[in-house]
């Protein structure tokens, strides 16, 4: 299947937005809505690195507009539309790309965003699939990682360790559970709470590489020290010291980071946006993340996840 055929008989059917212009046109043309901020988020997603070659493509396009809107609801925004950007392989053929686009077409639909365009690449050695996410917020209003002061509370949404889980179980390497390959395949961005953390949260960020890496950067951008209890957070399996420290290691869990003023109502703010939280620590000086379990420092040498 050629770029074209390809654009014109799978994706030009979910281009409906006006913005997408049916992806006749170089660029889309999008008109934002009056007085709000626009905010902007880019992701890749590369075969063996973030999704493993066997991966379902309908789950493989959900990750991708997830993972992006993920970075969305860490500031507060609402979601509009998303640019697409594919790196192909021989390995991704007509059939693929057939269940590709439908199962980015659930994912569209099912996050309520609109596809306005992008491009498409073959005759690479591997997959590697991008994707622009745009939203807006309003002014003065998006979260950031900056803004946590000594005396906050830290907070997170979800399960810790579930996408770690999930990529063990795809690999074979643990017992099946449907819901946590799931967890690591098709993971649920935090839009509806990123949102109503607005003017609430002092920091916020999501969970990519894993808790405790993704905290320490949080307490870095804004010069204090998130004091993480290893034992505050729900997990889907283990119970010891070093299965938390697993879970809190592990990457692809999406879910958002932050810290507020004690006496905010997030549990009330939360429960409005049908998402579990935890309180899992506080703001102290110093700089970066601290791990405690019992007051005793257990803060392991690998915080995460990083490329390179």
């Amino acid at each position: 299947m050629t770029e074209r055929d390809f654009i014109q008989h799978n994706l030009a059917a979910l281009a409906t937005s006006a913005a997408a212009r049916s992806l006749t046109d170089d660029a889309a043309v999008w008109a934002p809505p009056l007085g709000r901020e626009l905010v902007f988020t880019h992701d890749v997603l590369a075969c063996g690195v973030h999704y493993l070659p066997g991966d379902p493509p309908s789950d493989i396009a959900w990750k991708l507009l997830a993972v992006n809107l993920s970075d969305l609801a860490a500031m507060g925004a609402r979601a509009d539309g998303v640019l697409l950007g594919l790196g192909l392989s021989a390995a991704e053929g007509d059939d693929w790309r057939a269940e590709f686009t439908a199962g980015l077409g659930r994912a569209l639909a099912h996050f309520g965003v609109a596809l306005w365009g992008g491009d498409t690449v073959t005759g690479l050695a591997q997959a590697v699939l991008g994707l622009t996410a745009i939203g807006n917020v309003a002014p003065g209003k998006a979260l950031g990682r900056s803004g946590a002061v000594v005396g906050d509370a830290v907070w997170v949404s979800g399960r810790i360790g579930d996408g770690g889980l999930g990529l063990a179980i795809a690999r074979g390497e643990a017992a099946f559970d449907k819901a946590l390959l799931n967890r690591f395949r098709r993971p649920t961005p935090r839009l509806a709470l990123g949102q109503a953390l607005v003017g609430v949260a002092t920091a916020c960020m999501d969970v990519s590489d894993g808790l405790l890496i993704d905290a320490d950067r949080l307490g870095r951008a804004s010069g204090v020290e998130l004091a993480i209890d290893i034992e505050a957070f729900p997990v889907s399996r283990g119970a010891t010291l070093d299965d938390r420290l697993a879970a809190a290691t592990a990457g692809d869990d999406y879910e958002l980071l932050f810290t507020a003023a004690p006496g905010a109502p997030v549990p009330v703010l939360a429960a409005a946006a049908k998402t579990p939280v935890a309180r899992i620590g506080t703001v102290v000086a110093g700089n970066g993340v601290r791990a405690l379990a019992g007051g005793a420092d257990i803060t392991p040498r690998r915080l995460g996840w990083e490329h390179g």
